[in-house]
Formats: structure tokens, C-alpha cells, sequence
């Protein structure tokens, strides 16, 4: 038997299944998203709550305050020299984010564009040094950087950027550089255009995306990096925030409404960063696996 639009009834009855699975399954996906979220936020939500409470409301444990107190935050950001460590990782973290950008493009494009002796064995040797963890190699670095005169200063935190910018940065943008068609390299190269200006006239403004994608990973590293400044600062005026917090929670006695609400304010800049360039993100994540 056929239906007004030409359909039989069992042809119709598929439909309607396959739209009620369809339906069903986007709506248990959203629902497992939301719970995953939900519970990563919760630790996000428990800063924020811990920084709002009084000195009595953090003994009783209580998770949401009764009275939210803001006085925590300019309390906290003057008991210690916060302002000053966040213009000391802001230098650190705009220089590296500059460094590793530059640098790691500059290798990414000669893997990926470029035809030389061994390419292909010095590419996968460096993959292989990414099996290394950096403790391994902490060591000679210190030993180094202490023959050259560099601690207590930025160089030991912000000079490696300028080398390569890591080998997963490296990975990531051949990754994306592949995926430009060689036609368009070609055409430059007929029309007199040098590899430098090929790159940074042709390659770099198609590869925004993953250029942010390697800038937000860069901030995030430096701004979050203490295992580094820990070894090679020494006066406290250098110190970065990640180490100013450590030394606000031995000065203050761990006070954590306090603590918690420093640990705010310089979890801020990541997040704004984040949900700016957030589609650059997400597009360069998605872009850098098409072609290999």
C-alpha cells in the first residue's frame, strides 16, 4: 500500500526508525558531552567557590559558601608581588610564543616542502626524541646554561624556542603543510619568487589555524611552566606566577580562600586566550590529520 508521497508504508516505517536512531543517538552524545564537561568543571567550580569563602566557611568545608567573600581577591593580590610575576611570564610567554611559532614553521615547511638529502631520516629521528622525557635532558641543559652565565635570567626559559620550537610543534604544523597543494609553491617559484618569500607570503597566511593551535599550546606551556623557572631563578623578583603561587602558599600559611582566589585570577588569561581563538583551534586539531 502507498502513501500520499508515493512511499510504500514499510518504506516510511524504515524512515521513521532510522530518524528516531538518529535522533536518540545525537541526544545520548549530548548527554555523555555534558556529563563529561559537568565533571570537569567541577574542580574549575570548587576554586571559585574555595575563593569566595571565609576563613569559618573553609574549616566547615562547606562547598558552596553562605556569604561570598570578594575581598579575597585584591587581599590576595597584595599580600604578594602578584602584578610583578605576571609582567615577568608575560615576557616569558610572549617571547617563547614568537620563538616557537617562527621556528618550528621554519622546520615544519622544510620537512614538509622541501626536497633534501635524508629528509626523511632526520624526520623520524626527530619524532624519536619525543619518547625522551624532558627530565632526561634537564641535566645537560642545566650544566650548559650555568657554563654560559645564563641563571637567574629568562635566556635558560625562552632561547630553546628559538631552535626548533619542540618537536611536536614541528610535527604538527608538517602535518597542516602537507595538506597545501604543491601547485601553489610551483607557481611561486615560476614566477621568481625566493623559498622565503614563498613561505612567508604563501604558506604562513594559509596556515592561520594551525599557527594559533601551535601559539595556544606555546602560552599554555610557559604560562603553567614551573619545573623551569624553579631551577634556573633564583631572586625572587624574577619569580613567574607559577612560582609566585608556591611561595604565596608558604607565606600565607595555606590559606586557601586565598590561594584559591590567586589561582583564579591567573587561570584568567589561558581562558580568554582559549575561548578567542578557540575555532583556530579546533580547525588546526582537525586539519593538521587530513594528509600525512
Amino acid at each position: 500500500m502507498k502513501t500520499a508521497n508515493g512511499l510504500t508504508d514499510d518504506s516510511a516505517a524504515v524512515r521513521s526508525r532510522r530518524r528516531i536512531k538518529a535522533i536518540s543517538v545525537k541526544t545520548l552524545v549530548y548527554v555523555l558531552l555534558i556529563a563529561l564537561g559537568t565533571l570537569f568543571f567541577i574542580p574549575f567550580l570548587w576554586m571559585i567557590m574555595t575563593s569566595l569563602k571565609g576563613n569559618m566557611e573553609i574549616i566547615k568545608q562547606n562547598f558552596f559558601p553562605k556569604k561570598l567573600v570578594f575581598e579575597n581577591y585584591p587581599k590576595s593580590l597584595t599580600t604578594m608581588p602578584f602584578l610583578l610575576y605576571a609582567r615577568n611570564t608575560l615576557i616569558i610567554t610572549g617571547l617563547n610564543m614568537i620563538g616557537t611559532v617562527f621556528s618550528a614553521s621554519l622546520v615544519a615547511y622544510a620537512f614538509a616542502k622541501l626536497r633534501w638529502k635524508g629528509r626523511d631520516i632526520w624526520f623520524i629521528i626527530m619524532l624519536a626524541t619525543m619518547m625522551l622525557p624532558g627530565q632526561v635532558t634537564q641535566i645537560p641543559l642545566f650544566v650548559l646554561y650555568k657554563r654560559l652565565g645564563w641563571l637567574n635570567t629568562y635566556l635558560p626559559l625562552i632561547v630553546g624556542s628559538f631552535f626548533g620550537g619542540g618537536a611536536f610543534n614541528i610535527f604538527l604544523l608538517r602535518q597542516f603543510f602537507c595538506t597545501l597543494p604543491n601547485e601553489l609553491s610551483e607557481a611561486a617559484r615560476v614566477d621568481g619568487c625566493s623559498e622565503l618569500g614563498i613561505f612567508m607570503k604563501i604558506v604562513l597566511p594559509l596556515c592561520k589555524p594551525a599557527l594559533a593551535t601551535i601559539a595556544i599550546f606555546s602560552f599554555m606551556g610557559s604560562w603553567n611552566d614551573f619545573f623551569g623557572p624553579l631551577i634556573y631563578l633564583t631572586e625572587p623578583k624574577k619569580y613567574t606566577i607559577a612560582l609566585g603561587l608556591r611561595a604565596f602558599q608558604g607565606y600565607s600559611g595555606v590559606q586557601w580562600n586565598l590561594l584559591m582566589a590567586a589561582s583564579v585570577v591567573t587561570a584568567i588569561p589561558t581562558l580568554i586566550l582559549f575561548f578567542c581563538f578557540q575555532n583556530y583551534f579546533v580547525k588546526g586539531i582537525t586539519l593538521t590529520g587530513i594528509k600525512g
